[in-house]
């Protein structure tokens, strides 16, 4: 019997089980890929690269009218619902400073490593009316996801992409002049080697089909610079961190995903070091994966309702 996801965020839209006929209607190519399972409960099989890229151009249509959304076969395929959790989190850091969500284009925020998705940004402006700034290093990624643009042109002003020339570097050659951001937000490079991509990719694989395999099977794609990058999770956080203070008048919240919660003493560690005035970490369970969200600040209290 299917159930509420109750792990997800109040406002998620996808809290309940899917609704495939309506899902269908959007993107009919996706009847082929649907099927009943042991537990009489329709779903796909989420080891099937199509399967799930069918279902996310459904989602994306029927829940945010976004229209013609694709990507390439190489790149990251994210699972929505978890997704526009990250998004509704940021949203409730935000209330904090004055007891309601703030929404519509004065809100600005900047989402490092966009991808070829867009889900970020087209998620948050779709809910909130946010403007977003999504950056990338990957030219390719950016170009798909400028198409996604394209097709959807009342997007166009409130969403924006810009390249990062220097992979050394997150916020620098980003932010210039007198940019100013409400927010920050990344789901960083998780692996620290393409050979970890791969182990653990077939540990999901496994886990998926419910059978052995010694191959890995890529459903959720990926580039390289979206799945690791040398010293993992942790060193890109802590480069994170440690760029953040040199603009810290010109962003009021950071915030970061961190998979690891072995790397959260080291991070708050360093977060007083850089002398953050504030920082927290959330925790976001969705399904059976546990997330969480670090944010922090250099913006003293009394300050922060000038950003609204």
């Amino acid at each position: 019997m299917s159930t509420e996801k109750s792990s997800l965020h109040t406002r998620n839209l996808h809290r309940n089980p899917y609704d495939f006929d309506q899902l269908i209607s959007c993107v009919p190519e996706l009847k082929h890929y649907v099927f009943e399972n042991a537990y009489k409960t329709r779903t796909i099989n989420f080891s099937i690269p199509k399967a799930v890229k069918l279902l996310n151009k459904a989602l994306l249509l029927h829940f945010y009218n976004v229209k013609d959304w694709d990507i390439p076969d190489t790149n990251l395929c994210p699972p929505i619902p978890g997704r526009a959790d990250y998004v509704h989190y940021i949203a409730d850091l935000l209330a904090d400073q004055q007891k309601e969500i703030p929404t519509g284009a004065f809100v600005n925020g900047l989402d490092v490593g966009v991808g070829a998705n867009l889900v970020y940004p087209l998620i948050a402006h779709k809910s909130y009316g946010w403007k977003m700034l999504g950056t990338d290093i990957n030219q390719d990624s950016l170009k798909n996801a400028q198409h996604i643009l394209d097709q959807n042109l009342d997007l166009s002003p409130d969403i924006l992409l810009k390249h990062q020339p220097d992979s050394d570097c997150i916020f620098k050659n980003i932010i210039e002049g007198e940019d100013r951001f409400t927010f920050s937000m990344c789901n960083p490079p998780f692996h620290d080697s393409e050979e970890a991509v791969m182990k653990g990719n077939i540990r999901k694989t496994k886990n998926l089909k419910k059978t052995k395999t010694k191959q890995p099977l890529l459903n959720f794609g990926g580039k390289q610079s979206e799945l690791w990058c040398e010293g993992g999770e942790l060193a890109f956080i802590t480069k994170m961190i440690n760029e953040s203070a040199l603009y810290s008048s010109k962003v009021l919240w950071f915030t970061c995903l961190v998979s690891k919660k072995d790397n959260l003493p080291k991070l708050n560690s360093l977060l007083k070091k850089v002398r953050a005035v504030d920082f927290k970490t959330i925790d976001m369970a969705q399904g059976q994966k546990i997330s969480r969200m670090l944010a922090w600040t250099f913006i003293p209290q009394q300050d922060r309702r000038g950003w609204f």
